[in-house]
């Protein structure tokens, strides 16, 4: 090969490399953006959605996503228990195999269409006031996590 041959392969490598490294976002996972409000309970709500718990300390807690997606996995795992296990237990576990339906919002401990508890019959525990817990979703090849707090429900 002759110098000029060279030298245009190596500004060919040159410009590929440049161009790899500015559109390096196209090679990132794409993340799950997620969200959380605290939902207070007016009475007629509760009166009719039976499949919450009437007797927790916390206000029902709704997370949302950017966008609709068909859920694999919703774990909910206390901070502490991540910072100090290996294999932190969740405290509500939910998976589905194959027909779970696209979802853009859930409330915690209720049904999600398509899933179901991870181990059968399993409830899930209730959400102390003040304490940091972490949601960690899995929508096929796309993960995200998510930490909050839940607030104390008002008198």
């Amino acid at each position: 090969m002759t110098r000029k041959m060279w030298l245009l392969l190596a500004f060919l490598v040159l410009f590929g490399g440049l161009s790899l490294y500015l559109n390096r976002d196209w090679f990132a996972k794409d993340n799950i953006q997620i969200y959380h409000r605290s939902k207070p309970t007016r009475l007629l709500f509760a009166r009719r959605k039976k499949s919450l718990p009437d007797d927790s300390a916390v206000e029902p807690l709704v997370f949302g996503f950017d966008r609709s997606l068909k859920l694999t996995c919703i774990k909910v795992i206390p901070l502490s228990a991540i910072q100090t296990n290996k294999y932190p237990h969740p405290i509500w576990h939910m998976v589905s195999e194959s027909n779970s339906v696209p979802t853009k919002d859930f409330t915690y401990a209720a049904a999600i269409r398509g899933m179901h508890p991870a181990v059968e019959g399993a409830v899930p525990d209730p959400l102390e006031p003040g304490v940091a817990y972490r949601l960690l979703v899995e929508a096929g090849h796309f993960k995200g996590q998510h930490d909050f707090v839940p607030v104390s429900r008002m008198p």
